[in-house]
């Protein structure tokens, strides 16, 4: 039987790349983007690698478009195995660099972060867990990022102390919270919840500086989509050790 998995953020990055890495592992994979225009060019991409992909639309921020994605995705597949959970924006500063941006950053900047980066990834699995329950064993992966970690801000010798972007770093420290709480929530079904720290990657997110590449920053996150019965739930994962939450 088919595994289907469900990819937003899919039309770059870490996201496209997700979708690529499932797909060669034989996942149908349901690449989302903003437009349809835009998910369907990337599902074409896909497909030109030999990936059996499907273009939905889903502005994350958008309760139609959730709306229409969960049905679209109950006609053509009547479930969901794997829901990956990567749209996110760092607005901020540009980058990832040292900087405090408390006193400055605006309340527009820190509702917008906290719209795209936690409120609509509950909003998303909150309407597909139905799906997801039908899988014989649904995973959802968040993707977050170490900049997240409360230990490792409070940290004077921690690699990130010096970076307190508050607006992105609160909105990931936020989705930490929700990975823990829905894996709980979830905890007598076969569905595992988890989050994923990517590593600094080279993407439009990350930015020139970032050391990882692409391929070796989507591990976690495809790692985390096809764990086995005995693999953890409620974690915070980087290339299979867990981070300080």
């Amino acid at each position: 039987m088919e595994k289907v998995a469900l990819i937003t953020g899919a039309s770059k990055g870490l996201g496209f790349e997700t979708a690529y890495q499932l797909g060669v592992k034989g996942y149908t994979v349901i690449v989302a983007a903003r437009t349809q225009q835009k998910s369907n060019e990337t599902a074409e991409k896909l497909k030109s690698k030999g990936v059996h992909a499907v273009g939905m639309q889903l502005d994350v921020v958008n309760d139609n478009d959730v709306d229409s994605l969960s049905k679209s995705i109950n006609e053509h597949f009547d479930k969901l195995d794997v829901l990956v959970n990567n749209a996110g924006v760092q607005l901020d500063f540009p980058g990832f660099m040292p900087g405090n941006s408390t006193e400055t950053v605006s309340m527009d900047i820190l509702k917008q972060t906290f719209e795209i980066n936690y409120f609509a990834p509950i909003a998303l699995t909150q309407k597909l867990l139905p799906l997801l329950k039908k899988s014989t064993a649904g995973r959802i992966v968040n993707v977050s990022s170490i900049m997240g970690s409360l230990a490792l801000h409070a940290d004077l010798n921690s690699p990130i102390y010096g970076i307190k972007l508050l607006a992105y770093n609160s909105s990931k420290t936020a989705l930490n919270q929700f990975t823990l709480h829905l894996a709980e929530a979830l905890k007598d079904s076969p569905i595992k919840a988890n989050s994923a720290h990517p590593g600094w990657v080279k993407t439009d997110l990350g930015g020139e500086y970032a050391p990882m590449s692409i391929e070796d920053g989507v591990k976690t996150i495809v790692d985390l989509s096809t764990l086995d019965e005995n693999g953890p739930t409620g974690a915070f994962i980087h290339l299979g050790e867990s981070l300080p939450w």
